[in-house]
Order: structure tokens, then sequence, then C-alpha cells
């Protein structure tokens, strides 16, 4: 035996015949003979992502209005941060008090990213408590 020669003459690689089955190692497959708890986690995981997403997408299509001084000034947004609208009453139009107006919108983008909150955890929180709890920020 060389030290410096690792090569066996004996051993041969077959050509790889049939494309990768991972239900194989994990079961659940058709070869497989038998249920793997592996296979039904990877199903399972597979399922919430499909959950997230689609939770994901609505979020995202959602509109939602903040509003402040009993809907005096109203802003209107959607699920992924973006401001779309801003109605101000003109009955809160004061020259001689630009503060409280100022004031309205800020509480209406309050509202807005309460709510948009809100919306967030009534979507996302069931995924969340399916991943076990054990992911900070998603629960």
């Amino acid at each position: 035996m060389s030290i410096g020669s690792c090569a066996d003459p004996a051993i041969t690689l077959e050509p790889v015949t049939q494309p990768f089955d991972p239900s194989a190692l994990f079961g659940g497959g058709d070869n497989a003979g038998g249920d793997n708890p592996m296979a039904g986690l990877l199903a399972q995981a597979q399922q919430m992502q499909e959950q997230l997403l689609a939770a994901q997408n609505e979020i995202a299509a959602a509109e939602v209005t903040g509003s402040a001084g009993n809907g005096l000034v109203t802003v209107t947004g959607n699920g992924t941060g973006e401001v779309t609208g801003v109605a101000i009453d003109p009955k809160v139009v004061d020259p001689e008090d630009v503060d409280t107006l100022q004031d309205l919108v800020l509480g209406a983008l309050a509202d807005l990213a309460s709510k948009r909150e809100a919306l967030t955890q009534e979507k996302m929180g069931p995924l969340a408590g399916g991943l076990g709890g054990g992911l900070p920020g998603l629960g």
C-alpha cells in the first residue's frame, strides 16, 4: 500500500439511471413501503409555505383606512405599508390652527399603522402558531 495513492481499482461507480426521489430517504413515496414521520413533516412544511404565501398576497392586496377626528382626516393604504390616499374634511382646515390639522394627520397615520398590524396578525397569526410559536416575530 502506497501512502500517496487513495484510488482503489476494485471500486467502480455505476451511472445514475433514475432521478433522485427524496421520499426514498424520508418515506411516504411509492418506493417507501411505509409511513415516515419526516415525510409528513415535509408535506406539512410545504402546505404551510403555500398558506404563508397566500396570506402575504392577501395582506398586500388589502385596503386599510385609518382615521382621526371622527373621520375629519382619513388615510388609506395597503397591507405593504404604502399610503395610497389622504382625505381632509374642509371643516378642519383653519389657517390659524395648522397644529390641529397636523395632529389629525399623524393620528390618522397611527390608526392606519395599527389597523395594518391587526390585519397582519389576523392573517399570519394562525400560521405562526402552526410553526410551534418558536420563530421570533411570527407569533
